[in-house]
């Protein structure tokens, strides 16, 4: 038995618990308390910073052919209509995190803000910075434009004028301050993303809303979309979504409901300072940061539908480019909906035949060959019974289709052979940090990934009877990240929980599906928004 202090729960560990409850005074345990947490919750945090996370176990890069299905067009006319046929009977809801703020989309125009704000000369700096450049020679490209042009109006302002007299530093209080747009403070999702012919212009938000009508209409022809917001922002979503559904539900004949939640506190992390003990603010509170989107878990856990699509916010395109989106989603709930049917069918055989040995060999080889799910050494030697009851196991799982584009060099997580702590090799989606990069072995693995993961997923979170499962219990809890940050000038520890496609759906069965790279266009920079997918045609 390995008594090591972090893995054996009678010896060292023990000790290091009572110690560490000497770190937490009265107030401290109702601050804890007020986050509907437990000191026991808070010391295991702790614990994790000073153990680490190991790296995964990544096998190989899952490939076309290897992991990676490539759908032929008879295959996907197939499963669209199969997918078409059936959800009108269907619950159907699109998961969309909207929580994240766009300010990191104008980091390059806050520096020309500040840089002007100190005196530095405009011509230099953007002679030095092309993207803040291109941002002003391509002003009136931009959506938004028309927004921006009367909110100077009403001030006496011409952004014409302002361009050319230089007066960069006015265009950029009316855009990215509450003087103005207020651009810099909103969430990506309340953006105005796209123009359109007539005049109109639509959010992000709005895109997502156009999107659900055309592939996510349930039975009664409802659309449902769920947003996570954080709460400052909650009322500003619900006044735009009030004010424009009635004009999506007219024009595409729905009924649209719309629901919002938060990240739960309970989901926050504590930081620690760099040796580990808790980071205290200067009021002496502990400090507690959110647990990254994988807390989201939380959130998706809430949720009863049948089928949930899960996208980005900021990953939508004007209508002129939604043929290629709407065909390959209704595709991927097809293929989502022919696994759930086969699994369960495979399910009730194994249930009522467990001891037939040539069923439980059957059913193996198709979990292998089709759920991509490799058993265990001690599980393939085992007798038929323990087949038989990992095979039931690994069926009776909440089930993801993932959509992968060609790597194109995103940054970000990509489809991936790992194995699991039991032993087990699936399919992962892996971000770079979770890989030793210092291994060459493990650095030429990642560097001969040919796909990306774009956040396209269909999921199924019901077992066999209709019940929803616990997809807590489907995370692997020691694929968490930890990062160096800083707060009042002092470095701190930073804690976030397995991102919601990572290790919070580890245990997940899922499908890897090539789809097509127009179908990925996110919107990480202002200046992303000028792309051929994006702006206005000249």
């Amino acid at each position: 038995m390995n008594c090591s202090w972090h893995l054996c729960p009678f010896c060292g560990y023990l000790l290091n618990f009572k110690k560490k409850q000497e770190m937490f005074k009265e107030k401290d345990l109702q601050q804890i308390a007020s986050y509907g947490m437990e000191e026991k919750d808070v010391i295991n945090q702790i614990h994790e910073f000073e153990v680490g996370f190991p790296y995964l176990n990544v096998i190989e890069p899952a490939i076309p052919g290897k992991g990676i299905i490539q759908l032929q067009e008879g295959e996907i006319a197939n499963l669209v209509r199969m997918y078409d046929e059936a959800r009108n009977q269907l619950k159907i809801l699109k998961f969309v995190p909207a929580s994240g703020a766009a300010s990191r989309m104008f980091k390059s125009l806050f520096s020309f803000y500040d840089a002007l704000e100190n005196g530095q000369d405009a011509g230099d700096f953007l002679e030095k910075n092309s993207d803040v450049k291109d941002f002003f020679n391509n002003l009136n490209r931009f959506a938004f434009f028309n927004a921006l042009r009367q909110k100077l109006a009403d001030d006496g302002h011409n952004p014409e004028a302002l361009l050319a007299a230089g007066k960069y530093k006015t265009i950029l209080d009316f855009f990215l301050t509450s003087s103005g747009m207020n651009y810099g403070n909103l969430p990506k999702g309340l953006l105005t993303f796209h123009s359109y012919p007539e005049g109109d212009s639509r959010t992000s938000v709005e895109e997502h809303l156009v999107e659900g009508a055309l592939y996510a209409k349930g039975k009664e022809n409802i659309v449902r979309l769920h947003l996570t917001v954080s709460p400052e922002h909650k009322k500003g979503f619900s006044e735009l979504i009030n004010k424009q559904k009635e004009i999506y539900e007219n024009q595409f004949n729905i009924k649209l409901k719309v629901e919002f939640s938060e990240q739960k506190p309970a989901t926050d992390m504590i930081a620690v300072d760099m040796e580990n003990k808790p980071f205290r603010n200067n009021d002496g509170s502990l400090l507690f940061r959110p647990g990254g989107h994988g807390a989201l878990i939380e959130n998706l856990n809430d949720l009863k539908a049948d089928i949930i699509f899960i996208k980005n916010i900021d990953n939508v395109v004007p209508d002129r480019f939604k043929d290629q989106t709407v065909l390959y989603k209704k595709a991927l709930a097809g293929l989502l909906l022919a696994t759930r049917k086969k699994t369960e069918s495979l399910y009730n055989e194994l249930k009522q035949d467990k001891d037939d040995q040539k069923i439980v060999d059957r059913v193996m080889n198709t979990i292998k060959n089709e759920l991509f799910v490799i058993p265990p050494d001690d599980v393939q030697k085992a007798k038929t019974d323990t087949k038989a009851a990992w095979c039931m196991n690994i069926l009776n799982r909440p089930l993801r289709v993932c959509g992968m584009v060609k790597n194109e060099g995103e940054p970000g997580g990509g489809p991936f052979w790992a194995e699991n702590p039991d032993g087990s090799v699936s399919l992962q989606i892996v971000e770079s940090s979770q890989i030793d990069l210092n291994d060459p072995e493990k650095k030429k693995i990642f560097d001969s990934l040919t796909h990306f993961n774009p956040v396209d997923l269909v999921c199924s979170t019901r077992d066999f009877e209709g019940n929803e499962y616990n997809l807590i219990k489907y995370r692997d809890p020691k694929t968490g990240f930890i990062s160096v940050k800083s707060k009042d000038g002092k470095e701190l520890k930073a804690q976030e929980l397995p991102g919601l496609w990572n290790g919070a759906m580890s245990n997940w069965n899922t499908l890897f599906v090539e789809v097509p790279v127009l179908t990925f266009n996110p919107v990480k920079t202002i200046n992303d928004l000028l792309r051929p997918q994006h702006a206005m045609r000249d």
